[in-house]
């Protein structure tokens, strides 16, 4: 469903109190809710729009999209199903039920509902070939989501949305060069494009070119990113170029966004950070050998060394060492520039703190250092304890840990 009716003006709202209005006037009264992103109170109009004309099919696929908006699948099916038995070649239910289908995992049938609007005529309304190529895109079926994709740009040239898709899908195949250059006339299109300008900086800073990113990001807003990604990779750029600190006031409008955007950790979210550490903790303890285990392999090491040459002595000793120094809590890192760090967890988080920001607060120094890390990785490093930081930090490839 292409919901992108007209504002509600104060007729279509009198929708909420008088139970007299036509499907049509209930159908634009909801497309105006949805478009506020009033899912809720979209469906509880169309819910009752349908007690009065069961038989509006766009009241049915209306309740569709809201339905699927709200994640439940099975009753979004069951609204386009019903549009399509009272209308079968309804364009719109075509397309939402195609959606659900994928979320079920019903390819062959969702393939088939999509290339139904294509046999009815409807290759050439950009919008809905814009909307079937995102749902193949967001479940994964980018190859597909390209051809609904470049139908849109076909007959509609000038349309920087839809040619900057193609540029979204080319990069998810892995196509960078014709990636960039779909999103490079997407913003001869419409130079205010902004979705495409911080794909555009994006690629550049993964592709090395530093200076080109910067000069991209530098054309964009605080507002126009929605993803903190962009905006770390922006500020460290800028703070590298041109020699700001953490505090400058330049910095200030990024920060204020980033914290918009990350908004405040929930219960569930300081739940998930304690079960993390807590799983982290265990998995640590199991891999450590018990003191029976230590005292057997003690003795094992003692019988090798009375039966080695010197040299062999020298490496067994040396093992030994090792295993009872990781099971005293002793770690080793290696960054990767080549410094190492040794200690406990605590004490190898403390050691990069004061090598970059001594004096800073761990909790602190942890919680940025993992943005910094997301900015250069696009992998998120947990910053709620040092063993957890450490560890993401090496999943993203920013250290070694060799013990």
């Amino acid at each position: 469903m292409v919901l992108s009716g007209n504002p509600l003006d104060p007729e279509a709202s009198l929708a909420m109190t008088n139970p007299f209005l036509s499907s049509e006037e209930y159908d634009v009264a909801a497309h105006a809710l949805y478009n506020e992103g009033r899912y809720d109170e979209a469906l509880e109009l169309l819910r009752e729009g349908l007690t009065l004309y069961p038989s509006a099919v766009e009241l049915h696929v209306g309740a569709g999209y809201a339905r699927l908006a709200r994640e439940e699948y099975v009753w979004a099916r069951r609204s386009f199903e019903e549009a399509l038995t009272l209308d079968p070649e309804h364009e719109d239910a075509l397309a939402g039920l195609g959606e659900v289908l994928l979320k079920f995992g019903q390819v062959d049938a969702g393939m088939r509902a999509f290339d139904r609007t294509i046999a009815l005529g409807y290759e050439d309304d950009v919008d809905l070939m814009l909307q079937i190529g995102r749902a193949l895109f967001r479940e994964g079926y980018v190859d597909t989501s390209l051809t609904f994709f470049e139908r849109a740009a076909e007959h509609a040239e000038d349309s920087a949305e839809a040619v900057a898709c193609i540029g979204y899908a080319q990069h998810r195949l892995g196509n960078d060069v014709e990636a960039m250059v779909a999103l490079r006339r997407a913003l001869t299109i419409d130079p205010q494009f902004a979705e495409a300008r911080v794909y555009v900086a994006n690629l550049l800073y993964d592709a090395g070119d530093l200076d080109a990113a910067l000069v991209e990001f530098e054309l964009t807003t605080p507002d126009d990113h929605w993803d903190e990604l962009g905006i770390w990779r922006l500020m460290e750029l800028k703070k590298s170029v041109y020699k700001l600190t953490d505090t400058d006031g330049e910095l200030k409008p990024w920060e204020a966004r980033l914290t918009e955007l990350a908004g405040e950790p929930d219960a569930i979210d300081e739940l998930l950070a304690e079960v993390e550490q807590a799983v982290l903790e265990e998995e640590h303890a199991a891999s450590q050998p018990s003191p029976g285990q230590l005292e057997t392999l003690g003795s094992l090491l003692t019988g090798l060394v009375g039966q080695q040459q010197a040299g062999e002595q020298e490496a067994t000793e040396s093992l030994s060492t090792d295993v009872l120094m990781a099971d005293d809590g002793v770690h080793r890192v290696v960054m990767r520039d080549g410094t190492a760090f040794e200690g406990s967890w605590e004490e190898i988080v403390q050691a990069l703190r004061d090598a970059r920001d001594a004096g800073r607060p761990l909790d602190e120094y942890m919680a940025i250092e993992a943005r910094r890390f997301y900015g250069a990785t696009g992998m998120r490093v947990a910053s709620h304890a040092p063993e957890a930081f450490i560890r993401g930090s090496a999943d993203a490839g920013m250290l070694r840990i060799v013990r």
